[in-house]
């Protein structure tokens, strides 16, 4: 039995292409599972086999909880007092185990371990096929509708997907299956099935790293945005600062009639953008952003941060 676990790992990894370990974790898990439901309440099991044999062995475990805390869960837990009586040097957060009887891997059942070692596998792959994606270091992701989802839809580029939470959308914009999309990469969370990449075309972030793209004088460095505040769907306000004199920051993001700041609200629905001189000087920047608006008069209250 030993021998054809091994030979069982050795051809998942291979046919699967993913690392060995990997498929002795799986198959460690599954062990775990199907020993678990030999006890009643939430007993903790770990399983151990051997990489060069196929031997195994099976613990159950406590977590060891401070005193003052109490048992939450009798089942998997041992309040430290107790716990030093059985390991004198253990630490609050480690964990004491004692072994017990190995469940025969015949009677796992061969569907429940496989289904178990297949997940493990699609979770792996899954996280190569992301960390392959994010070492790219890209800020928008650029794919196409695949579904709906609750109201969220679900990107794909790739073999990797993304989620657009409806709250993240421009208002009034409406996709369809098929359509392209771009949107800013805001987080990743692999606690969400399939789609764990999170993005947005509402973030001020998303304005930015489009001018970006548009612009190559900010990636050069002449420019930089300093701040960007919107109402997504309607209008948009980026403030900028040129480093080199020679260069105008306000007309280098317009482009030559409009060009550079017309591909933005393009991209964003017709959102309406205003290119507004960053100053140093708070009263100075606000009259600025404040345009076409003369300001007659402006009083500046340092303490509240008011003006």
């Amino acid at each position: 039995m030993n021998r054809e676990m091994l030979m069982l790992v050795e051809a998942i990894s291979r046919e699967k292409n993913v690392e060995r370990d990997v498929v002795f974790g799986a198959v460690e898990l599954a062990l775990a599972q199907a020993t678990k439901k030999l006890y009643q309440g939430e007993v903790d099991i770990r399983v151990a086999v051997d990489r060069d044999t196929g031997e195994y062995e099976t613990f159950r475990r406590w977590l060891v909880v401070p005193d003052e805390a109490g048992l939450q869960n009798p089942e998997s837990e041992e309040m430290l007092m107790d716990a030093r009586e059985r390991v004198a040097d253990v630490e609050e957060g480690e964990y004491i185990e004692e072994g017990i009887e190995s469940l025969p891997i015949g009677r796992i059942g061969a569907m429940a371990a496989k289904q178990v070692i297949l997940q493990k596998i699609r979770d792996a792959e899954r996280e190569m096929l992301l960390n392959d994606f994010m070492s790219r270091g890209d800020k928008i992701f650029v794919g196409t509708v695949k579904r709906m989802d609750k109201g969220d839809l679900i990107v794909e580029s790739g073999r990797v997907e993304g989620r657009l939470r409806r709250s993240e959308m421009i208002p009034k914009e409406n996709f369809r299956s098929g359509d392209r999309v771009r949107a800013m990469i805001m987080d990743v969370d692999l606690t969400l099935r399939g789609a764990p990449i999170i993005l947005s075309r509402s973030s001020p972030e998303f304005m930015v790293e489009l001018f970006r793209h548009e612009v190559p004088e900010i990636e050069q460095g002449m420019l930089e945005i300093k701040s960007c505040a919107r109402d997504s769907g309607s209008r948009a306000k980026i403030a900028v600062i040129s480093h080199d004199k020679r260069v105008d920051p306000i007309g280098t993001c317009v482009g030559v009639r409009g060009t550079r700041v017309n591909s933005v609200t393009t991209e964003l629905a017709g959102e309406r953008v205003d290119i507004v001189l960053w100053s140093e000087d708070p009263a100075q920047f606000v009259i600025g952003a404040l345009a076409p608006a003369n300001v007659s008069s402006i009083v500046v209250d340092e303490e509240r941060h008011a003006m």
